[in-house]
Formats: structure tokens, sequence, C-alpha cells
């Protein structure tokens, strides 16, 4: 079986998914400091002796002294250093070598694993053919896994390993396993596991090495690894039903169908009463139903439980209004707003419930992981996520959700081509919502060709404005202005007491006019800040409450100012409120004349005249309003046509989605699908397309601006002026 090569072309997708049952091994530095990156081979030491030693009587004679002072000494560490003593005296000398053996054998006993390693490495690379030399190999290997080098302990260990036979051999196989563990070779580790499952002689041993290749397989050895343990083993080897189940459940992750198929039905032939036969059968069975799809099923993936449960409730009550009278069945999984439990249940909906499609989820990390199976899996994915991008992660991902970017985009549309304004500035709260609305709405701005005078940025929790509105119009640095130099100049020159010069000063400092040098200002932030934010502006004198040329010419009279120029203030959806006592959205309540005659953007107002929302807002009343004592917001209209474009396209009478890819065709040729939110299609990115509600607030409440016949009067305006 040629599994490598399919293992390689596949790592990085796992890697993109942060799979975890399956998980890519990172070998750890060994306490000696080894990375296990290089797999160590062949014979550590000479072939041949570097030094001839040779018999000499008199140092003969001084070990055997050497000998007697260690038998009579309890001290094996004072006994060593006796021999070493000879070793030093004769070093070219038989009677040195065996001197420098005996030092080795003492320094191991005592525990002395550094002096141990030092004396047999010496002695072994001087002469490799000692008669003691296996011996001398096999302490100097254990020496070494007691000090850390578990790479030298497995090269020499291994090395052993190959001449030996029987009981020995085993032995020293278990002693390499542990070495090439302990230098993260978990490759090795797993081949001599496998090799010692093979040659068990008693069903207790047998079960000791399939118990550790398991071990291995689960927690330590590499993808590669096991599929190159695989490849030739033999099914009558213990450990092959637990190599083969894990290469098959690498290949379910790796999403590889063919060669899992092939994998489990080899596996089930060979080892049917094997412990791991149920579930190699229940993969087996869930790798089929993966292109089996149920035309009339659903899935719904949202945060029924925890901090997230009321958005996911209110999400599913639109989803269950849209899909009313219907006999499409849904298929509901809580995300718990987990990420895990997210990519769990979407495998869930494909595998086990054979949905046709999902809608869901919410939540930005639970898309990306949601969105990622999907495309995996080729489910077409309907997310109601605001997360950017998120459509970008496959062709079976489509997304029916209020973006920043829609929003910026409409704004910038009514301002320049209805309105005609050219000239703006911006001031948003220093948080992403804000920053990533200013910074689209700027580009727009540019793209359409307006020009941005000003942006003004402030923290989130402030609650005073003046500093911001003073930069906008020129007169927080006042050193910069001419006028106001020339005024301080006059003051100085003439002869005044320290009280008159002070009045007289700051009668020059209020005296600078504002500088507006833009058309509308836009503010992207909650209603709350909003309501703050306007009467601070009007204190540097920038009108946005006056709609009517009539209104602006009584502030004038008002002000005694003739040079007073109306400023539009435009805004994004956080600008829609509750409504407050007397039954005005609190915006008005509290900002009051300030945020008159302002614009902002929502993708879905109760109070439309839209034939489709009203439809809907009538049917959310009469089923929940008593249940929930309010009218729906975005959430409920967002799952109430998210659910309804699937019900029309799973209700054609002809050419309806039978499989998961034909419901992928049908979602992205979608057009003009009428729905509480607007008349929906779907683009080339796979984003739901729609005209937004542009909302219009006056002193009796936000009322729905028509901006087709706006952009109709504005044409004909335009028209007629270059007649």
């Amino acid at each position: 079986m040629e599994v490598l090569p399919t293992l390689r072309r596949s790592l990085l997708v796992v890697l993109a998914l942060l799979l975890t049952a399956c998980p890519r091994n990172t070998r750890p530095s060994s306490p000696g400091g080894e990375t296990g990156e290089d797999v160590p081979t062949g014979d550590p030491f000479p072939q041949r002796p570097s030094v001839e030693a040779k018999k000499d009587a008199t140092a003969d004679a001084a070990l055997a002294q050497a000998r007697q002072a260690a038998q009579a000494t309890p001290d094996k560490k004072k006994a060593a250093e006796a021999f070493l003593s000879v070793r030093k005296a004769y070093p070219a000398t038989t009677a040195g070598q065996d001197a420098l053996y005996q030092a080795g054998v003492l320094f191991f006993e005592s525990k002395d694993y550094v002096n141990a390693r030092k004396s047999f490495n010496e002695l072994l690379f001087e002469n490799p053919l000692y008669p003691q030399s296996e011996d001398a190999k096999r302490k100097l290997a254990l020496a070494a896994m007691e000090t850390g080098a578990y790479r030298d302990a497995y090269q020499t260990l291994s090395s052993l390993a190959e001449r030996a036979e029987g009981a020995e051999r085993e032995q020293l196989l278990r002693d390499a396993a542990r070495a090439a563990e302990g230098a993260g070779l978990y490759g090795q580790t797993l081949t001599m596991a496998v090799e010692q499952a093979g040659q068990a002689r008693t069903a207790e041993e047998r079960a000791a090495a399939v118990a550790r290749v398991e071990a291995l397989v689960e927690g330590r050895a590499d993808f590669v690894d096991i599929a190159r343990v695989a490849e030739g083993l033999s099914p009558s080897n213990p450990a092959w039903p637990v190599i083969t189940f894990k290469l098959a459940r690498v290949y379910y992750h790796l999403r590889e169908w063919t060669r899992l198929e092939e994998t489990l039905n080899r596996f089930l032939a060979e080892a049917p009463q094997s412990s791991f036969a149920p579930q190699a059968r229940e993969l087996l069975a869930r790798a089929t139903r993966r292109v089996e799809a149920r035309p009339r099923t659903v899935g719904v993936l949202l945060p029924m439980t925890g901090r997230y449960q009321p958005i996911g409730e209110a999400v599913l009550r639109g989803i269950q209004l849209g899909l009313d009278g219907s006999d499409i069945e849904l298929v509901v999984k809580d995300t718990q707003g987990d990420v895990n439990k997210t990519g769990q249940a979407m495998e869930q909906l494909a595998f086990d419930d054979g949905a046709i499609a999902v809608l869901g989820p919410l939540l930005g990390d639970d898309t990306k992981r949601a969105a990622l199976v999907a495309e995996e899996l080729q489910v077409p994915l309907l997310t109601m996520s605001r997360q950017e991008g998120v459509t970008e992660l496959g062709a079976y991902v489509f997304r029916n959700m209020l973006t920043n970017a829609a929003q910026a985009d409409a704004i910038a549309d009514y301002a320049i081509n209805v309105k005609g304004f050219k000239k703006f500035a911006l001031l948003y709260p220093n948080i992403p919502y804000g920053v990533e609305l200013a910074d689209a709405f700027w580009d727009d701005v540019l793209q359409r060709g307006g020009v941005v005078r000003g942006a003004e940025r402030y923290s989130h929790d402030q609650t005073t404005f003046t500093t911001e509105a003073k930069k906008l119009v020129g007169r927080y640095y006042l050193e910069d202005r001419l006028d106001y130099i020339e005024g301080v100049r006059d003051v100085q020159g003439e002869n005044l007491d320290a009280f008159r010069r002070r009045k007289a000063m700051e009668k020059v400092k209020s005296g600078v006019e504002p500088i507006i040098d833009f058309d509308a200002i836009f503010m992207p932030d909650d209603w709350r800040r909003v309501s703050l934010v306007a009467p601070a502006l009007a204190v540097e004198d920038i009108v946005t409450n006056a709609c009517d040329p009539r209104d602006l010419e009584r502030i004038r009279k008002t002000t005694g100012k003739k040079e007073l120029k109306t400023v539009t203030l435009f805004g994004a959806n956080q600008w829609s409120s509750p409504k407050g006592r007397s039954g005005l959205p609190e915006l008005i309540e509290r900002g009051g004349k300030f945020v008159t005659c302002s614009v902002y953007v929502d993708g879905f107002f109760v109070d439309s005249q839209r034939p489709a929302t009203r439809t809907f807002v009538k049917k959310y009343r009469e089923a929940y309003k008593q249940e929930t004592g309010r009218d729906p917001g975005l959430l409920e209209a967002i799952g109430y046509d998210s659910a309804r474009m699937l019900r029309q396209l799973a209700d054609k009478k002809d050419g309806a989605p039978r499989t998961r890819a034909q419901m992928r065709d049908a979602l992205a040729n979608l057009k003009d699908f009428d729905g509480a939110t607007g008349r929906t299609s779907f683009d080339e990115k796979r984003e739901a397309v729609k005209q937004l509600f542009l909302l219009s607030i006056d002193n009796k409440g936000v009322t729905e601006i028509n901006v087709d016949k706006e952009r109709e009067k504005a044409a004909s305006a335009s028209g007629g002026s270059g007649s």
C-alpha cells in the first residue's frame, strides 16, 4: 500500500484544521539537549584498535595489587580510583585496559554514570575488540540513558540488539525502545515495539507489547512513522489491528475517503473480532453516509446554552417562523459558543443527520471552524456571522448577515451619490467595530471621489467630547491659527491691566471662528455615545439639526452668527435604540434636537413599509410577541430570511435540489429573494447583497428613507442644473 505520499500531501490540510484526534507530534528536546531530528545508525565505535596494547609483567603486578585493594574496601569509587592509577601508569598495556574496564564497572555499580561513560568510551575507542566489549557497550548505553544522552544510548543498544539472540535480544530491544523514546525517536520506538509484539512468547508479553504500541500511536508517533510501520506489516502481528485502525483514522481526518474505505474493508476482513472492529464498522458507515443527503433536512448551528443563549434563541425563533407550515425537518445543534463543539456538530449534521444544508453559526471563531468542515465535506453553509472574509474559506460557504463593509458602503453611496456630499469628517471609538467601519467608510469615500477632511478617535468609555469637537473645527491647536495669533498680538500691543488683559484674551479665544470644511460626519458608535457627542458638536458651532434651510436661518438669528453651516451626522446600526418612556427611541430622548436630521443604516427596520418586512413583523408579533414581550430585531429577521431561502429552493416544483452540490449551486444563483431584510442576491463571493435600511431621525421618531425616490430626485436635479 503506497500510503506515505498520500500522507505527506495531506499534512498541510491537517495542520490548517488543528485536528485534535490525531495530533502531529512535535518532538521535544531530550534532557541531553538532543532534538531527535536525525536518526543515528550504525556502530559508533571504530572497527580497529587505536592503541596496540602489550603484555607487561610490571603492569600485571600493579593490576593484581589494585584488585586486592578493591576487594579490601567497600568504597567502590575509591576502588575505581585504584584501577585508574594503574591505567595512568601503564596506558599502553593489556593491564591498563583491564584496569580501565574494571574502573568503569565500579563507577557504573556505584551509579557514578558520568565517570562510567568516560571510562567505557575511552576503553572502547582504544580497543573495540576488547574481550569484555559487549558488556562495556551495554553498561555504557545504560549509563548514557541515566545521564540523558538518549540518542547515544539508542545507537549503541540498537547496534547490540542486531547481533544478539533470544532473551538477550529482547532485553536489548526493550532498552533501545526506552532510549529511542527518550530521544524523541518515536518512529524507531514504534518499530521496535511492533517487533516485540511479533516476537512475544506469552499472552502477557503480547498484551504488554500491544498496549505499548497503542500508547505510541495515540500520543507519540508521527503520521508518517505510523504509515511506514504499516507498510508491509503482516496481519499476523498482534499489533497489526492497532496500527491499521489508527491509519484508517488518519485517513478519516485527512478526508482521504478512498484510502479510508480500502483500509477499513481490509481491517474488517483480517481482524473482524478485534476490539476496534465495532468502531471500524461505524467509521466505514459514517464515511459511506458522507454523500447521502436528505433533501428535506436542514441543520442549524446556534448557541442554545451558555452566555450567548439569548442571541441563539432569537435567531432560532426567526428560523422556525420561516419554516412554519413546511415539512422540512430542522435539526438543531447547540454549539454552546465552543469552537470544538461547533466542528463536531457540523460533522454530525453531515454524517449522521444527512442535512442538505446548514444554517449558522453566529460567532466568529465558531463560523471559521464550521466553514472549514463544511468546505471539506462539501455541505452548503449559510452563516449569519459578521466575521469579515468568512466566505473566502470555500465555495460551499455563504453569508446572510449585515456586515461592517456593507454598512459603510451604503452610507457612502447615499451621502455622495444621493445627497451630493463630497467632504467628510470621521469621529469614531477606538474599538474594532468603530475602527473597521471608519476604515471601510474612508475607503468607500475615496473610491467615489470624495475626501476626508478630518478624523478623530476617542476612548470607548469616554463621556466628554469637547477636545475632539475642537480638533475637528480647528479650535484646539490655536497657536496654528493666524487669526488667533493676530488677535493675541493686538491685545499685547494695548496698555491693559492684568484683569482687562485676561478678559481680552478670553474674547480673542472665543472669537476664533470654526473651520467647518466638511459636509458630514460619520460616527460609527453606540446610540448612548452618540447622544453625548451631538451636543458637544453644537458647542463648537457644528450645526447638525437644520434639515430645512429655515431651521438654519433661525439658528443664525439666535446665535448672531451668519457663517454657520449645516452638517449631517451619519451612523451605523448601533444607533438603533429601544423605545423610551415617551414612546420615542431613547437616542432621541437623550440626544434631543442635536440628533435630529441625522441618518443611519441598519439591516432591519421594524416599522418599515416594505411589504415583505411588514409580513414578517405581523407573523412574528402573532407568534412571539406575547412570549417575548418585544418586537423582532435583526437576528430574528436574518434567521427568518435564511430559512425561507432554503425553503424556497427546496419547494421548487421543478429542479428542487436533491444533493448538496445542487443546493450549493441553487444558493449561488439565488436572485432578488424578497425578504424581511431586503431583496437579496448572492454575489460571486457568496455574500448577501441587499438594499439596507437607511433611517432618518426627526423629533417625531425614526422613518425609513425611500432611497430610490431620493436618487431619482437627485438625478433630476442634476440633469436640470446641467441643461
